[in-house]
């Protein structure tokens, strides 16, 4: 089928049971209504691009799965709008479990068709200027990957500014999902053992 990702299939027959059945249909949804949207598996997670800009992402965790629209906070819905506000579980669509949690499908259709309109148009997110200095924003696919090891988060938590910086500047510089997905496995068994990211150069 045009613009289907094998990537994808195997993403989604190898989530949770539970998971499969939204994540299907999501991703059906999403081709019906957007015949041109491009989809592929990026950071570890299936991304749905439209008119060449990120439009969307679903994914499955071990008990729950999430759905995304990258330009959330410019859309009309005020759900949609706090999302950036809120931790990623606690976002609309952030924490699904179930088919019947999901909104009725032609008001989750009103949304994608909103958000393809933002990208026929090339409208960006904008990040706010500041004179501050830049806080480094942790990344939502390292934190989900973080929740899964109780003593590599807790660590993590309770380091400095610096030790978290080294880590996430490491995982988000990756080049391809698998550097990524790699690179999350080494840093969640180093922090878990109180390891910082130079630990190896370190006399």
């Amino acid at each position: 089928m045009k613009n289907f990702d094998p990537k994808v299939d195997e993403y989604i027959a190898t989530s949770a049971d539970f998971a499969k059945p939204v994540l299907e249909h999501w991703r059906q949804l999403i081709h019906d209504n957007c015949p041109d949207v491009v989809e592929a598996i990026k950071w570890g997670f299936p991304h749905f691009d439209y008119k060449g800009d990120f439009m969307c992402v679903i994914a499955s965790y071990k008990n729950h799965c999430s759905f995304t629209f990258l330009k959330a906070e410019l859309m009309n819905d005020a759900r949609l709008k706090d999302s950036k506000t809120l931790k990623p579980i606690q976002r609309f669509l952030g924490k699904v479990t179930k088919l019947s949690d999901l909104p009725p499908d032609e008001e989750f259709i009103g949304m994608l068709k909103e958000a393809m309109v933002l990208n026929e148009k090339g409208i960006k997110v904008m990040a706010p200027k500041s004179d501050k200095p830049k806080v480094l924003e942790m990344p939502d696919y390292f934190s989900e990957k973080l929740a899964g090891n109780a003593k590599a988060k807790a660590v993590f938590e309770s380091k400095s500014d610096s030790f978290r910086k080294d880590y996430i500047i490491w995982i988000s510089d990756a080049k391809t999902d698998a550097t990524r997905q790699k690179r999350m496995e080494e840093a969640i068994e180093w922090i878990a053992e109180g390891k910082g990211r130079f630990w190896k150069y370190e006399k």
